[in-house]
């Protein structure tokens, strides 16, 4: 029954993490309540999402919604924030990394609300100060706290004036980036259970796939409501862990 659980478990939170970011919301608290010890859980999380953003970034770059020359240079600076994240967490308790997080994202909220842009840009991701500062900072928050990352960087992208579906293929790019490295140093470490993370895997494929093709037919006046509504729930859950 785990397996099945697992299974759909990966469609739903990879569809939804595809679409507005967010998916670990649905996936970690339910391996947990399986029992999976949470190294176990989040490995089996960045496994399953280094494969199923490879597959659905692969999809969207044959669909020629992408390429490699606006994407490539994502890699570096999410790397680069993701290692001074993780040494800046250090600093840090995990209460206040988690009014760090809710401050991010209240903020990423109010902002929603702010302009006209809607996802229906046209522009083409380029290397400007201001996209390198946000990057790099998307990049910070994700190796220091991480929940959110994908959202984040979805607000990012529509006000810098892309498209939704390109920003959906620059996310699933840059978590294909950071989630490879963390998940071999999960996989080295010994924490994986394979016959469970395979499960959450195969429906993280399956997901990834059906929230590109939901994507490539969402209207860009839904994406904002959307992104509110996962933004709020990120905000409550990382309340009510802290006040639990």
């Amino acid at each position: 029954m785990e397996y099945i659980t697992l299974f759909v478990t990966g469609i739903v939170a990879t569809t939804i993490g595809t679409l507005a970011g967010g998916g670990g919301l649905i996936s970690l608290p339910i391996m947990m309540l399986l029992g999976m010890p949470i190294h176990s859980a989040i490995g089996a999380n960045k496994v399953s999402n280094s494969v199923s953003s490879t597959t659905s970034f692969l999809t969207l770059l044959r669909k020629k919604q992408i390429t490699l020359k606006q994407a490539w240079w994502i890699a570096p600076i999410s790397l680069t924030g993701g290692v001074m994240g993780g040494l800046l967490a250090n600093s840090f308790t995990s209460e206040q990394l988690s009014i760090i997080a809710i401050g991010l994202l209240l903020f990423a909220f109010a902002t929603s609300f702010l302009g006209r842009n809607n996802f229906d840009g046209t522009e083409i991701l380029t290397r400007t100060k201001k996209s390198m500062a946000g990057l790099l900072g998307i990049g910070i928050y994700d190796g220091f706290f991480g929940p959110g990352q994908g959202t984040l960087m979805l607000f990012l992208f529509n006000h810098l004036r892309i498209g939704y579906v390109r920003s959906v293929a620059l996310v699933r790019f840059a978590t294909m980036s950071s989630c490879i490295g963390a998940a071999i140093s999960y996989i080295f470490s010994g924490n994986i259970l394979w016959a469970l993370t395979l499960c959450l895997m195969a429906g993280s494929i399956t997901g990834a796939q059906l929230g590109v093709r939901i994507a490539e037919n969402l209207n860009p006046k839904h994406v904002k409501p959307i992104l509110r509504v996962v933004t709020a729930l990120l905000i409550v859950q990382i309340a009510w862990g802290q006040i639990s």
